[in-house]
């Protein structure tokens, strides 16, 4: 299952939305994230999942990596579809026994819930699959300019939030090293009562957090060893630009906005 988890990797290829600025792709994903909670109906949420079908076609991303990204939340998917079937209430009566009363009311919001969560975590790995770290590390950077205003350290937010993305492949992979290295010492991680599955993870936290502090500490010293201090006076080799495409797509995404809350209001809402 911990392989299946691709957040933070990059997958390099010559599309139009790799070709994007770091900041539009950022605003754009706040956006989406933003827009698929105020779709009230199924008309908007359409259109909110033909517009990711065609973001994840242009990004040339291979779909098997979407469905690896989507794999991990499938038992979060069911659970908060299984809620939802059972709490909605309204609609036409299916099925009734004991407390518990199946409604077309509830299976339509249970549907509408999981295609919600879904199109949220592909349009997150849509982000980290087309841009570079460092990319998105200046990206950040500059959306942020205005906290500099406050006193706030942008410049090492922004590095922190990245350095923190991009290590996650790198633990996983770890966890699943250490985790075959106990296996092959003939540790059981599969068998026995639930309190005894999370004693034997013991032996697997405890490598993996002195790994971790041990990264974190060569990063930094290699950090160190090369001069870098970041903040103010620092220069790029690559200046982030934002072209007439960039300002075309968020454009575009404002009408999108218009027309969800269009559809909103003519339609009304499921939930």
């Amino acid at each position: 299952m911990l392989s299946d988890i691709t957040i933070g990797q990059y997958y390099k290829a010559d599309s139009f939305v790799h070709r994007l600025d770091a900041r539009t792709k950022i605003i754009l994903t706040a956006l989406f994230l933003v827009i698929i909670f105020m779709c009230k109906n199924f008309l908007s949420l359409a259109l909110m999942f033909v517009l990711l079908v065609t973001s994840v076609l242009a990004c040339k991303v291979p779909m098997k990596m979407f469905l690896k990204s989507v794999k991990p939340i499938i038992p979060i998917v069911i659970f908060t579809a299984v809620i939802n079937v059972i709490y909605a209430t309204g609609g036409t009566e299916l099925v009734s026994f004991w407390k518990i009363s199946i409604t077309t009311k509830g299976l339509a919001t249970a549907f509408f819930m999981a295609i919600r969560i879904i199109c949220l975590i592909i349009s997150s790995s849509i982000l980290t699959y087309t841009t570079v770290p460092t990319a998105l590390t200046d990206g950040i950077e500059k959306l942020f300019s205005p906290l500099k205003v406050l006193h706030v350290d942008v410049h090492t937010l922004a590095m922190m939030m990245t350095l923190a993305l991009r290590f996650i492949p790198t633990l996983i992979e770890e966890i699943n090293r250490i985790t075959n290295a106990q296996k092959a010492r003939g540790a059981d991680f599969e068998s026995g009562k639930l309190f005894e599955r999370v004693k034997a993870m013991i032996p697997i936290l405890i490598p993996l957090f002195v790994s971790a502090f041990n990264r974190a500490y060569e990063l930094a010293f290699a950090m160190s060893c090369r001069c870098y201090r970041g903040g103010e006076g620092r220069t790029r080799m690559k200046q982030p630009k934002m072209k007439a495409a960039d300002y075309l797509i968020l454009l575009f995404f404002v009408l999108i906005i218009v027309g969800v809350i269009l559809l909103n209001h003519f339609f009304g809402k499921i939930v």
